[in-house]
């Protein structure tokens, strides 16, 4: 049953991929943002929307103002999931002008089952991970975390509909936390794509 359900996920993600989304999708040059509340200011104004990290402890947004973020949908048992090594070497090369915050999800072909702990514990003794990684969230559906409601609905974030379709995909925001790129899990880390927009 379990293969059954991988096998479903898969066949939805390949179709998803090819038909339902684009790999890179970039904020419209003549979009005006001066009405639309920018990622600090929607959790200010959601106070719902914070997310613990990892350790259950309260994390305070506004650290990350001045630098671009990256925000990624995470999981631990994913053919993407050697993503992390290439995120943690992205972070500690631009991480003067970047912050990546890890959320994961266990969404996609049930790929991130473990505990906060367990995931960790993966993450650091795997792939040394130190960039900052939040408590596992659900990033699409009903009970779809606040965080992703503003980074996938264009009423919130200005023009950006797109959802995670699969496990590792990116959303970018500029230094005042406006929603710049979104990328799909076929976009690696250190791609052209991503770098040159973090320099």
């Amino acid at each position: 049953m379990k293969k059954q359900a991988f096998i479903t996920m898969a066949l939805l993600y390949a179709i998803l991929t090819i038909f339902g989304c684009k790999q890179i999708k970039s904020k419209p040059e003549n979009i005006n943002m001066a009405d639309k509340l920018n990622f600090y200011e929607f959790i200010e104004a959601n106070p719902d929307a914070k997310v613990k990290s990892i350790d259950g402890l309260d994390v305070d947004y506004t650290q990350f103002k001045g630098k671009k973020v990256l925000i990624v949908n995470t999981a631990s048992e994913c053919g993407y999931t050697p993503q992390y090594e290439d995120l943690e070497k992205l972070y500690n090369t631009y991480k003067d002008k970047l912050v990546i915050l890890g959320f994961p999800a266990n969404n996609f072909g049930g790929q991130e089952p473990g505990t906060n702990k367990e995931i960790k514990q993966f993450c650091t003794e795997k792939y040394n991970v130190t960039f900052p990684m939040f408590e596992k969230i659900s990033v699409i559906g009903d009970d779809m975390a606040l965080i992703y409601k503003w980074l996938t609905s264009k009423e919130f974030n200005g023009w950006n509909d797109q959802q995670p379709v699969w496990n590792f995909n990116k959303y970018l925001l500029d230094e005042n936390g406006n929603l710049l790129n979104y990328f799909s899990s076929k976009v690696k880390p250190l791609s052209d794509d991503i770098v040159k927009l973090v320099k």
